[in-house]
């Protein structure tokens, strides 16, 4: 047996890893009884509340400080993770497997049960060396973040639940980064799913009928993959733009017709797109509106998707939060890079009530494998990790 696997934190991990939570299906029950079990170990009170149905879970494990009256930590992960493919994998892919380089391959490994785990490691190693926190701390675990979050996140900061924790900052996911430098997301791009509902004229497939929903289409395809190129292109000009900085337009569904020599009377086109934080909502949503009276008009926008513009959180000295961060970071020497994140976490939902987040997970020197086959996370990365939340949760709290 390697040093690794008799390390005590490595076989929590590895056994929270071994808990099949995959989308849509879920194994929430065993993952809170694990969660419970965790709480209990540490002598710490849980609740465990259930505001988006019965098979939708949220454990808050809490560590009350010594200013209760303070408004708290929260230091949030999600249980549930993507679906696997086991023909594709090397490892099994519930299995936590170690090999001879310290790698764990597991789905969760990276995206994001190795955060939930190291929040317990920290407090556990916190209160064995008798340290006591100003403010309160509430590890918690939620559901259905890998599908938006609508059952689990979202629900949850409009309960009275939520409200009483007087939650004052959120710590949530990141993720890895193959250099030295550690990626910590202060905002999100705002998802909109946008279907274009197409109606057009209809009649045998050999006539060349006008204002069809297929040349609607076409004149609407044009627009959107012309703003994705200006996209496109200001990423490779720009050294200094990530892709959180612009807006993403991806076409993801079309359906429409009925057999192979009718034209259709109406064509569904889909497009995903994360609005970035320089647009204009409104002006944004008048240009689609105006591309669809251009084509000709029958087309109908119905949004699947369309979250609000939310403040980024402030990184300056008005956020204590953000100070108290990264004076930690600024102490070690460790190198950070701030970003929007391009895809969507449940930080929004907490940015969305004003409550400053911040995204960050501990895993450097790390090739990214989350959603990916054979997704693994270093031993010593993992432990690497729990060094830094050990300087970085006392900081929080007591600023």
């Amino acid at each position: 047996m390697s040093a690794w696997e008799q390390n005590e934190e490595i076989q929590i991990f590895r056994d929270y890893l071994r808990i099949p939570t995959v989308q849509p299906e879920n194994g929430y029950e065993s993952c809170v009884a694990f969660i419970i079990k965790q709480a209990d170990s540490l002598g710490l009170p849980y609740k465990v509340y259930r505001p988006g149905g019965a098979d939708q879970p949220i454990v808050v494990i809490t560590w009350q400080g010594t200013n209760p009256e303070l408004q708290s930590i929260m230091l949030n992960s999600h249980m549930d993770v993507v679906a696997v493919f086991p023909e594709y994998w090397t490892h099994p892919p519930f299995g936590a497997e170690i090999d001879s380089e310290g790698r764990i391959f597991a789905r969760g490994a990276q995206d994001m049960k190795c955060v939930g785990m190291q929040h317990l490691a920290t407090i556990r190693a916190l209160k064995n060396a008798g340290i006591k926190l100003k403010r309160t701390i509430h590890i918690t675990f939620v559901p259905d973040e890998e599908a938006g979050g609508k059952l689990g996140m979202y629900k949850f900061v409009r309960t009275d639940d939520f409200k009483n924790m007087n939650v004052g900052f959120s710590l949530e996911e990141g993720c890895a980064s193959p250099d030295e430098v550690f990626p910590v997301f202060y905002a999100e791009r705002c998802m909109w799913r946008i279907h274009l509902r197409i109606s057009g004229t209809t009649g045998h497939g050999s006539l060349l009928h006008e204002n069809t929903a297929g040349c609607k289409l076409n004149y609407l395809l044009e627009k959107f993959m012309s703003f994705r190129q200006q996209e496109v292109d200001r990423l490779k000009n720009d050294s200094n733009l990530e892709i959180g900085d612009v807006t993403s337009i991806n076409l993801t569904k079309i359906n429409g017709g009925v057999q192979s020599n009718v034209v259709p009377s109406l064509i569904v086109a889909v497009f995903d797109v994360r609005v970035s934080l320089d647009v204009d909502h409104d002006e944004f949503d008048k240009m689609i509106q105006t591309w669809c009276k251009e084509a000709g008009g029958g087309v109908e926008v119905v949004y699947e998707i369309k979250e609000p513009k939310v403040e980024a959180t402030k990184l300056d000295s008005s956020n204590i939060f953000w100070t108290a961060f990264k004076s930690v970071f600024d102490e070690l020497d460790l190198k950070t890079k701030e970003l929007v994140c391009p895809a969507g976490t449940d930080s929004r939902y907490l940015r969305e009530l004003g409550i400053p987040a911040l995204g960050f997970s501990p895993m450097q020197f790390t090739i990214p494998t989350l959603h990916a086959h054979d997704e693994y996370l270093k031993a010593e990365t993992y432990l690497n990790g729990i060094e830094i939340y050990k300087k970085l949760v006392p900081r929080l709290a007591n600023s």
